[in-house]
């Protein structure tokens, strides 16, 4: 035991491992600084959604207008933790201030992964990730979300009742995590643990937002995000919106883009939109229940929760994208944290789904915020782009049931 000691304090291993923990620190910096960059000086507009209307609804709720507590709201109510603190150092200064939160909470996150030597292949494929997609990657409440929902992932295996309540604020935040809950839900046998612990959770933050509309004097809002999202149209960038972007392309009489000023995104219309839009909803979640089922019946047959986990929080997230009437390009940002799970409990044999998820990022980038003019028009060029990157979304989707219907044992590697 002494000698293993001996070899780990050794000046040698002490330098073998400091000069790849400062190169990938020092990629870090530099790709963050690149994104912020592209999002204020790059082509397209990229910062509508922080400087407009976070920090709107920021200064409202000092003012006394609360989204989620005096008023509806689009997202679940902790989303405004975020929002409101980008506010401390004023609204001038808003836009700085949150990218230094959503910076330190990516560092946050990228230092969990870089305490384990396993670890550093899915930390780089982080940073790839990252630059491909562009400056989305930081300047929507999803940048809050996806460091979030990495480290409680990450930290599943040791301590998974913690896990489960990072995951739990991270749904309050954006609700795409649910798909991690429900994935783990189905794949470990501490189910009903960790489901009580997302239940107290979820009670805590109901009944506190609750009480605070009440003292305001207002009705309670708290739930108003799932009629806010159910009422939405069908968005230029979701995979459903591509039959109507090619007859709008093609000059189709009744197909068109146009702004909805309510939601504020582009939506397609045209013969049998909104009979689908109406649709997609119950479609979704027949999806999701269908990958439940898949994920059920290999956890019946014996397969282990960490290796039955990736692949199922992968497919979930992927339908959460795929089946999803809301296409925003931010959505893409999701799939880092089941990737990076995968290439931490399998690295090698994830390398098809990482790849995939790298040609996604590029492509997204390229339609937003450079070119996402073209699209506002229909241009045919751009709507094959779109119609590419939203084929491999299923592509991707096909591959993460494939490794639910026939898993491979996890290869978690000593650290």
């Amino acid at each position: 035991m002494r000698i293993h000691d001996k070899t780990r304090s050794a000046p040698g291993t002490r330098l073998a491992l400091r000069y790849p923990l400062a190169a990938l620190w020092s990629a870090f910096v530099l790709v963050h600084l690149l994104l912020i960059v592209l999002a204020q000086y790059g082509p397209g507009y990229p910062l509508g959604d922080v400087e407009v209307v976070y920090r709107r609804w920021a200064e409202n709720a000092t003012a006394g207008s609360i989204a989620g507590i005096t008023e509806d709201f689009v997202y679940p109510v902790l989303a405004l933790v975020p929002i409101v603190s980008a506010l401390v150092l004023g609204g001038p200064a808003y836009l700085g201030t949150w990218f230094v939160l959503v910076t330190w909470l990516n560092a946050g996150a990228f230092f969990v992964l870089l305490r384990r030597p396993s670890q550093w292949l899915a930390a780089g494929w982080w940073l790839v990730f990252l630059a491909m997609l562009g400056p989305i990657a930081l300047v929507r409440i999803d940048s809050v979300t996806v460091p979030l929902c990495i480290v409680a992932l990450l930290w599943l295996r040791r301590r998974p009742l913690w896990g489960t309540v990072l995951l739990t604020i991270a749904t309050w935040i954006k609700i795409w995590p649910v798909a991690a809950l429900a994935a783990l839900f189905v794949a470990s046998r501490l189910r009903w643990r960790m489901l009580g612990v997302a239940s107290a959770v979820t009670a805590a933050v109901v009944a506190a937002a609750a009480m605070l509309s009440l003292s305001q004097g207002s009705g309670i809002h708290v739930l108003s995000f799932v009629a806010e999202q159910a009422g939405r149209g069908i968005q230029i960038e979701s995979p459903v919106a591509v039959p109507w972007l090619w007859q709008a392309a093609l000059g189709v009489p009744g197909s068109l883009i146009y702004y909805d000023h309510q939601i504020l995104t582009f939506q397609v219309a045209g013969a049998g939109a909104t009979a689908m839009s109406a649709l997609m909803t119950p479609l979704l979640a027949l999806a999701a229940i269908a990958v439940l089922l898949l994920g059920l019946r290999a956890q019946r047959r014996g397969v282990g929760w960490l290796t039955l986990l990736p692949p199922l929080t992968l497919a979930l997230t992927v339908s959460l994208i795929a089946f999803n009437k809301v296409g925003s390009p931010q959505f893409i940002s999701w799939l880092a944290a089941p990737i990076i799970l995968g290439l931490v409990l399998n690295g090698r044999a994830w390398r098809t789904p990482a790849r995939i998820t790298l040609v996604l990022a590029v492509l997204t980038q390229l339609v937003y915020p450079y070119l996402y003019d073209w699209v506002l028009v229909a241009n045919p060029l751009l709507v094959l782009v779109l119609s590419l990157r939203n084929l491999l979304e299923f592509v991707l989707l096909g591959w993460a049931l494939r490794a639910l219907y026939r898993p491979s044992p996890a290869r978690i590697r000593a650290t």
